[in-house]
């Protein structure tokens, strides 16, 4: 078991020196304060990164357009400008 880089031998110790310090009526209620914290970050990393790909999509989209897109202007302003020196 390994969370955040923590064994189980260190998580030990953290709680043990925990329940010295707050002892055990206020240990459950900053477990749960804790716990809420976590949630929080992982749900707004979630939002984030969700965020970021929503993005990262629309920003391929844009390239993939304007590269479909530019070819097409280039050989009609390529046309109209051999129109025009034909004109003259």
């Amino acid at each position: 078991m390994n969370i955040f880089g923590i064994g189980l031998p260190e998580m030990a110790v953290i709680m043990t020196v925990a329940l010295l310090i707050f002892g055990p009526k206020k240990l459950p209620e900053i477990g749960r304060s804790m716990g809420k914290a976590v949630r929080g970050f992982q749900e707004a990393s979630k939002e984030f990164e969700s965020e970021f790909k929503r993005e990262a999509d629309q920003i391929a989209e844009s390239v993939k357009t304007t590269a479909e897109i530019e070819p097409k202007q280039i050989a009609s302003k390529n046309e109209s400008d051999a129109a025009t020196s034909a004109q003259n």
